[in-house]
């Protein structure tokens, strides 16, 4: 049986790092197939043939990030790009070259069997190119705090043991005076905070120590690197308040409330954004994604970040947790459920609702309380997971709806827990011919 074509202006391309395969419909070129270098003028004659060959729309195969020139340069031509997961079309034997793979796509993607990834608007894509770039700042910054950890492990000061984090105001004022070239026990106890939980006679015995030239010399270069990692992280800090500034709120704001300052959260984490992240996104999505327990300046900017303010993109809250992997896939097969498990969705947004389903699981709210009874019942892994997944349900309610959130307390989520389970009981009690009598 013939497919019905939906598609007739349909192409395929085959992305690799140094040539593009690319297939347009048979009846709009003597040689339908062609090969193009990956350099921007072979790009541009790329799109320049498409646009000669009537072609609108492709469906582009593409490893790592090789995709990211071609999707922009197309999208300039007014070319629809949609990148296909290579999985969904490595299931037909007999195909895997260049040359058959971009044929492939051009046929799936002519009868409609192909669906493209989701691809936030452009600003949200320049936001999310910062946060991104602002993560691996704070990874390898994170890379030469373990380096001064170290070379103070081998010089045996051991402020670990006095001090919670040796980055904190402290432990960097003490290391910077080593890297000096200070090593008198008294003058590197004046640098000790009053606030320290630790007696000032557990500092003398931490910082008792063998100070060796080397050790000292590798404590003084991680400092350098670290002081630059930081300053780099400023500097981006600055990029990203610019765009923020520039990103079109997607609602009205003439009705938009001020933002409750009171329910403002303080943090010392040193990850957090220089910048008032926080009233940036009340004004471009109208709703305070923080006061949802759990969600932080960070993780909230994260979240915008990768999957933008549109919710129409998912037909559901059940569609956008399986996007997002957080929704189980259940392998059923003869009315038996064989198998159940998540999906890998979107990592960055999928670690960020993680986190805030962590964060939350200590705290005296209704999310919380729902952690620890499903951390009772399932362990701590899918307890997270079922948590992120309420949080996530919460955050796509928020941005379709444009609503404020209005948190129930833990004592409130119990009650309406015990109304649950009496009422469950009273059906069971009905169903066996029973009457409950109350105590």
């Amino acid at each position: 049986m013939m497919l019905k074509v939906i598609h007739p202006n349909a192409g395929g391309l085959d992305v690799g790092a140094e040539e593009v395969y690319a297939c347009v419909p048979e009846d709009r070129d003597g040689q339908p197939i062609r090969r193009f270098g990956t350099t921007t003028p072979d790009l541009h004659d790329l799109a320049k043939w498409l646009v000669r060959c009537k072609v609108d729309t492709v469906a582009l195969e593409s490893t790592g990030v090789y995709w990211i020139p071609i999707y922009l340069i197309l999208s300039d031509y007014q070319i629809e790009v949609q990148v296909v997961n290579a999985q969904h079309v490595k299931g037909v034997p007999g195909r895997k070259s260049d040359v058959k793979d971009s044929q492939w796509l051009q046929e799936l993607h002519s009868v409609g069997l192909l669906r493209g990834s989701f691809r936030p608007p452009n600003d949200i894509v320049i936001l999310r190119s910062y946060l991104r770039h602002r993560d691996s700042l704070i990874e390898h910054r994170a890379v030469h705090i373990h380096h001064m950890q170290k070379a103070l492990l081998q010089m045996n000061v051991q402020l670990t043991q006095v001090l919670t984090d040796v980055t904190g105001m402290t432990g960097m004022a003490i290391m910077r005076a080593i890297a000096r070239g200070e090593q008198d026990v008294d003058t590197l106890l004046t640098l000790r905070n009053k606030r320290c939980q630790h007696s000032p006679e557990d500092f003398v015995k931490a910082l008792t120590a063998n100070y060796r030239a080397e050790h000292v010399f590798a404590l003084k270069q991680s400092l350098v690197l670290y002081d630059a990692y930081t300053n780099q992280i400023g500097l981006c800090d600055a990029e990203i308040a610019q765009h923020f500034a520039v990103i079109k709120p997607s609602h009205d704001q003439d009705d938009l409330p001020p933002l409750d300052d009171s329910r403002k959260r303080n943090t010392h984490s040193k990850n957090t954004p220089g910048y008032d992240a926080r009233s940036q996104m009340y004004r471009i999505t109208g709703v305070d994604l923080t006061e949802i327990d759990g969600l932080h300046d960070s993780t909230a900017q994260t979240i915008l970040s990768e999957i933008g303010t549109d919710m129409s993109k998912w037909k559901s809250a059940k569609h956008f947790a399986s996007w997002l992997g957080l929704a189980p896939r259940n392998d059923i097969t003869g009315g038996k459920v064989k198998r159940s498990r998540t999906l890998h969705g979107n990592r960055r947004a999928n670690q960020a609702f993680r986190m805030a389903a962590q964060a939350v699981g200590k705290t005296r709210t209704a999310l919380g309380a729902f952690y620890r009874r499903r951390r009772a019942v399932a362990g701590p892994q899918q307890a997270i997971v079922a948590t992120a997944h309420k949080i996530a349900r919460i955050v796509y309610h928020l941005l379709k709806h444009r609503q404020p959130f209005h948190p129930l307390s833990a004592a409130d989520y119990d009650q309406h827990q015990l109304d649950r389970e009496r009422k469950s009981i009273e059906r069971r009690a009905t169903k066996l011919g029973l009457k409950l009598i109350p105590a």
